[in-house]
């Protein structure tokens, strides 16, 4: 028979939601819900109704809304947004509600009472990229509202969005003159932005990555404190390392008028370092130079690379500006390449590695005994060996370590993560994700902090938070597979089985990339064997599991994810790791056995009552 037409239509579709939500719902449940029912009632739905919209859907702080016209659904946004930044004058920054808003008009499917299709979806994923306060719309939407409303726009340029086929060019509604779109500035009209890509290690040892690495993100950094400059976070611009570029293209990709490039070669005690500036709308060359000097210039060169591009740029700096570019965050540059290394190392996630990179930092104290940096890696390192694998150091040790490096630096977001994950320990929450909070505020980009946090959330069941941490956490690291991995399970527990798939095939290509690098490493291979499990491809999986008993079968946590992965495939053996696993596991342990959502399939085994008993 045939089926019946669906009912489509072209419409203009609104999707927004409340940035931050988690946190905000997490801190005051009922205040939350009370200030959105407010501005609701006061502000979001009489302008909807104004401007003949159609409210089809409503989630907990999102809302999607129809319009039959996209001049109609931008003034909407716009009044919208205006209005919110009344109504947030004078409340504190941690306490506002802010709604991102993305816009698209295409082609629609009528269900009921729901709407579907590509023309929804784009509309989504805007919604997802826009900035707190922030109309982004899809170029299809501007071109049938220039001319026609008293609202300027800017070109973000082109953006992949999640499961779009093609890429879709985004503008931000902005205060511009009616009509004009202002190109290349990337989030504020009034800057000149900049991209800084990996800088390229041409020592011919991949051990070294980790100190080109440590120069670009120095650079950025600097760079980032020009009130005058917009800069690509590290994320973005590390997606591009080891890839053949054309800077022009790139230029164009991510929308910015300028991009650094540079090489670094360090052999023994000399290092060599090349920067170049270049136009991105013609491709030349704006300035270039070769830094061949000693190690011990390291710092005086990486001020000599940004005071340059700042002049070559024409931007003025601040007096306090002047202050803290440059400032070096040790004296002694041995100390620093230590440190890199040990950073490079705790990134890896597992017991051989802490203990490595705990030398590592320990190394860095001892030749600066006040670099607060270097305090909190070892404080990592020793949270994660007293968390795993039962290192008898004493927690009072831990906290104490992590206090010295606020103590030295009481401003630095890595300090506040460590201080964290260290408070954490004590199955206490209130204080470690206080400290989680203002390492966040301090540095958005902070891996640690997103990362260290995502975990806590995990442990206290807050599911969504913790998705959204580790969604950042594997935004900021490019090479990250394991927030990628531990979504997956994530996702499941929260009904977004729409996700889980990309986020498994996302973390696997991370995965092998690592594997291949380090295979030594057991990490990869059993967080991989469980992101392989989701997608059905047991043999890997399988492979992948026996991997990482081979590289080490007594590892705590290689044991602890294999037997997700036999859960997953439904065999008795996960019960055997668990049993053996639990009598000796900390609670962190025992909050993923009770959460994770890949032991679903065996908690009606007769035996998982003894699980429960051994969790309890």
């Amino acid at each position: 028979m045939d089926q019946p037409r669906a009912d489509r239509r072209l419409a203009a579709i609104l999707a927004a939601d409340v940035a931050g939500y988690s946190r905000l719902m997490e801190a005051d449940e009922e205040g939350t819900l009370a200030q959105l029912k407010a501005h609701r009632r006061a502000l979001i739905d009489p302008k909807i109704k104004e401007h003949r919209g159609q409210i089809v859907k409503l989630t907990g702080d999102g809302v999607l809304v129809e319009f039959a016209s996209v001049v109609d659904a931008v003034r909407c946004a716009v009044e919208v947004q205006r209005g919110m930044a009344e109504r947030n004058a004078g409340v504190p920054q941690a306490k506002r509600i802010e709604y991102r808003i993305g816009i698209n008009l295409g082609d629609v499917i009528h269900d009921q009472k729901d709407i579907f299709g590509d023309g929804v979806n784009i509309a989504a994923r805007l919604e997802g990229l826009a900035e707190p306060g922030g109309v982004f719309v899809s170029q299809t939407v501007f071109n049938h509202v220039r001319g026609k409303v008293q609202i300027g726009f800017e070109d973000l340029g082109e953006h992949n969005l999640k499961n779009m086929p093609e890429p879709v060019r985004v503008y931000m509604a902005s205060s511009a003159a009616d009509g004009e779109v202002a190109p290349g500035r990337n989030w504020q009209s009034s800057k000149v932005s900049i991209a800084v890509l990996p800088f390229v290690n041409m020592s011919g040892d991949p051990e070294q990555e980790y100190f080109s690495d440590g120069i670009t993100e120095d650079v950025i950094t600097d760079l980032s404190k020009a009130s005058a400059l917009s800069v690509i976070a590290r994320n973005t611009a590390f997606t591009f390392k080891g890839k053949a570029v054309d800077m022009a293209k790139i230029a164009r990709q991510l929308n910015v008028g300028y991009v650094v490039e540079g090489s670094v070669r360090k052999v023994g005690g000399r290092v060599r370092i090349t920067a170049q500036l270049i136009d991105g709308a013609r491709g030349d060359h704006v300035w270039a130079d070769r830094y061949d000097r000693d190690l011990t210039d390291i710092f005086a060169i990486q001020d000599e690379i940004t005071h340059a591009i700042v002049e070559q740029l024409k931007v003025k700096l601040l007096p306090e500006e002047k202050k803290v570019i440059g400032q070096a965050p040790t004296e002694n540059v041995e100390a620093y390449t230590y440190y890199l290394r040990g950073r490079q190392f705790l990134h890896r996630h597992s017991k051989s590695y802490y203990l490595l990179a705990k030398r590592m930092f320990a190394k860095a104290v001892e030749l600066d005994p006040l670099y607060a940096r270097a305090y909190a890696g070892i404080a990592d390192c020793d949270s994660f060996l007293f968390l795993h694998y039962q290192v008898d150091i004493a927690v009072e040790v831990i906290l104490a370590t992590s206090a010295k490096a606020l103590d030295l630096e009481a401003h630095l977001a890595e300090a506040h993560a460590s201080r964290g994950l260290a408070l954490s320990l004590g199955e206490r929450y209130e204080e470690p994700m206080a400290e989680f909070e203002e390492a966040i505020r301090l540095d958005p980009n902070s891996f640690e902090a997103h990362y260290f946090c995502a975990r806590a959330c995990f442990a206290q069941g807050k599911l969504e938070r913790a998705a959204e941490e580790f969604e950042r956490a594997a935004e900021i690291r490019p090479d990250d597979y394991q927030s990628l991995i531990l979504l997956v399970a994530i996702y499941r527990s929260l009904g977004r089985d729409g996700d889980t798939a990309p986020a498994a095939r996302a973390g696997i290509e991370r995965a092998q990339r690592e594997l291949t690098l380090h295979p030594e490493n057991p990490r990869p291979a059993y967080l991989g064997a469980i992101a392989l499990a989701e997608l059905g491809e047991m043999d890997r999986a399988r492979e992948w599991a026996s991997r990482a008993l081979a590289i080490d079968p007594d590892d705590v946590l290689v044991r602890y994810n294999v037997s997700c992965f036999h859960a997953r495939v439904g065999t008795e053996q996960a019960i055997d790791l668990l049993e053996q696993l639990l009598p000796h596991a900390n609670h962190e342990t025992k909050a993923w056995v009770k959460h994770d959502s890949d032991f679903d399939a065996i908690r009606s085994h007769p035996r998982w009552q003894k699980v429960l008993a051994l969790i309890e």
